[in-house]
């Protein structure tokens, strides 16, 4: 007998996954009140402990890495970064689970946001086109919850909110004709990008038998010739991670098979790794040259990593030329750059093909939020990888931190449509609340192309700058320029929406430290916030992964990333004096926000900068003042 509860929010998001996490923070540290509904014990969907798979983005991996030091940041900002550097420094042993901690912990200190894990949405009310009710189920407590809400997200990757409102979606692949692209099929069809489970394995002091069950499947090297199963290393191939490649269900539909899939995908990732351990049909164990005799499984996953379900039909459908052109968008909320990442949807029953065929997406592209507001319900919006898209693009937009950057894009939204008692259509014929919106997510350094500070509250905007020393390619006026990063290199934004330059204030390592950096007001100011973005590196790969090739070329894991400044202090100058307002250590955050707590007024503002995490000259992206 499950006992009702009714609760009621500004917003609920159904689905904690990668858009999720960041949709319910956002719209919380905006004011709004939020429910999160999760169908799992843990947050983090395809990037939690269950499944594993490591977050990506617009910087690639692989042979399109996108990112050039002084040239390219494509790297994502706001939430997905501050989680990225949390779970670096926190995390150096590279554990799963301490990651579900660190989303666990964001979520729970978030007063405006309450959260519900192991908890399913299982239907909606309707009244006319707007959802009334949405109803969630806790099977483990044996309560059911009626949610009403202005609004509702779905960010549950297979649409089930959306789906039980009858909002419009789409399945399958498009034909070329549908809408002009050349990279769709010749004929649309049902099919779809397959599921992933992943394994890990470890090294020991000795040999590790392996027994495969009765029902693993049996491979040939000839289903592997188009694909690693070994990591080759300097002196020898590890087997820590895999297997991306080891996909299928595409054929299949990929919510309602999803138990069989799951059955099979075992069978397939044991049956590997059987091949890898007992060597390939036909040789003695130990003749293969990827030989794994003395490695172990350590674990494998249960629940499938899904890439692809439904689609929602929203105000606007993401295309492929959308993504290759980099077309612009008044009502841009987000920006991706992964590549068309087309897999066969037979997966490894198509080894004769390869596993993915991706095609490089010129420059980073706009997300709109109309492609993130449903055609035909009014009050519902959707962030991951079921927005308005076609298939091709989808194979782009689809990737985690493109996801996480959506949803705190939809997030940001709905917080300001809560403020300004605006229906979710309105929003896009709006551009004075487009422009805000925009603005707010700059603020919460959030990359849009071709965007920068307009803010008319910040009063470091009109601030004369000064500092104890610089360098050419980083003068102290940069930290006012209005962009954060450097996008004017190769693959960066398109050359009509970049603005070369570093934008960030370096100093003069000749100078070493303390260096300071002084903004000097027309008239005093009372300062109330104070916002700091520092460089973290954003030309470079930072995400948990448990492929340890990867972490060790592509990133400085476990700890804090060597540019971003590690201690300063933030003083005021009033009365002939510099009185102390703030006073940090240990800092590793890109975007670091300061209440001051003075009734005093300033007529400047200095930062003292005293050491950071390893660079020798201090470097800021930007500073606001707020009254």
């Amino acid at each position: 007998m499950l006992e009702e509860h009714r609760l009621s929010a500004d917003i609920l998001v159904a689905g904690g996954g990668p858009a999720g996490v960041p949709c319910a923070l956002a719209a919380a540290r905006n004011g709004a009140r939020v429910i999160l509904v999760h169908d799992r014990p843990v947050l983090g969907g395809n990037a939690s402990s269950e499944v594993r798979m490591h977050i990506v983005g617009a910087n690639g991996t692989g042979h399109f890495d996108r990112g050039e030091e002084g040239k390219t940041e494509a790297r994502e900002g706001g939430i997905v970064e501050e989680i990225r550097l949390e779970n670096c420094v926190r995390n150096p042993q590279r554990s799963a689970a301490m990651f579900d901690l660190i989303l666990y912990e964001k979520c729970r200190a978030e007063p405006n946001l309450t959260l519900l894990l192991n908890t399913t949405l299982t239907a909606v009310t309707m009244d006319g086109d707007r959802i009334a009710t949405a109803v969630a189920e806790r099977q483990s407590t044996e309560d059911r919850f009626t949610i009403t809400a202005d609004y509702y997200v779905d960010c549950t990757g297979d649409g089930r909110l959306g789906a039980e409102a009858g909002a419009l979606f789409m399945e399958g692949r498009e034909d070329q004709a549908s809408h002009g692209e050349s990279l769709a099929q010749n004929q649309a069809d049902n099919k779809r990008l397959g599921s992933t489970i992943l394994l890990q394995a470890r090294k020991h002091d000795r040999p590790m038998p392996f027994v495969a069950p009765e029902w693993a499947r049996k491979f040939t090297k000839d289903d592997f010739a188009l694909r690693l199963y070994a990591t080759p290393g300097e002196e020898e191939p590890t087997h820590e991670y895999g297997y991306w490649w080891a996909e299928y269900g595409g054929v299949l539909d990929t919510i309602k098979d999803n138990e069989a899939i799951r059955d099979e995908l075992l069978a397939i990732v044991l049956g590997i790794w059987d091949h890898v351990k007992n060597g390939p049909e036909g040789t003695a164990p130990g003749a293969d040259p990827f030989e794994a005799s003395h490695w172990a499984l350590d674990w494998f996953g249960f629940l499938p990593g899904k890439r692809e379900s439904r689609r929602f039909v929203g105000h606007h459908i993401l295309t492929q030329d959308d993504v290759m052109t980099s077309r612009e968008f008044e009502d841009a909320i987000a920006y991706g750059g992964w590549s068309i990442d087309l897999h066969p949807p037979e997966g490894i029953d198509a080894p004769t093909l390869e596993p993915c065929v991706q095609h490089p997406v010129p420059w980073l592209y706009d997300i709109p939020l109309a492609a993130c507001i449903s055609k035909n319900v009014t009050n519902l919006a959707f962030a991951g990888r079921n927005i308005s898209a076609t298939h091709v693009a989808f194979a782009s937009t689809r990737v985690m931190a493109t996801c996480a950057v959506m949803g705190q894009g939809v997030g940001t939204a709905l917080a300001h449509a809560i403020d300004a008692h605006l229906a979710l259509p309105q929003l896009l014929d709006s551009p004075g609340d487009l422009k805000t919106i925009q603005q707010r997510l700059l603020r919460d350094d959030c990359f849009l192309v071709g965007q920068i500070n307009e803010d008319p509250q910040d009063r470091a905007a009109s601030a004369t700058i000064t500092a104890s020393s610089e360098q050419p390619e980083g003068p102290a006026s940069a930290v006012l320029q209005g962009q954060t990063r450097c996008v004017h290199g190769d693959r960066g934004a398109p050359p009509n929406r970049n603005f070369p330059g570093s934008q960030r204030w370096m100093s003069d390592p000749a100078q070493g430290f303390p260096a300071t950096l002084e903004l000097g007001f027309q008239s005093p100011i009372q300062p109330r916030e104070v916002h700091l973005v520092f460089d973290t590196g954003m030309h470079r790969h930072l995400t948990l992964s448990h492929h340890d090739g990867y972490t060790a070329s592509k990133m400085e894991w476990g700890i804090a990333q060597g540019e971003t400044v590690r201690d300063y202090v933030i003083e005021g100058f009033a009365g002939g004096t510099w009185e102390p307002l703030v006073s940090v250590k240990n800092n590793y955050q890109r975007l670091v926000r300061h209440t001051v707590d003075t009734t005093t007024t300033v007529s400047k503002l200095r930062i003292t900068v005293t050491a950071t995490n390893g660079l020798d000259h201090a470097r800021i992206c930007e500073i606001r003042v707020y009254e």
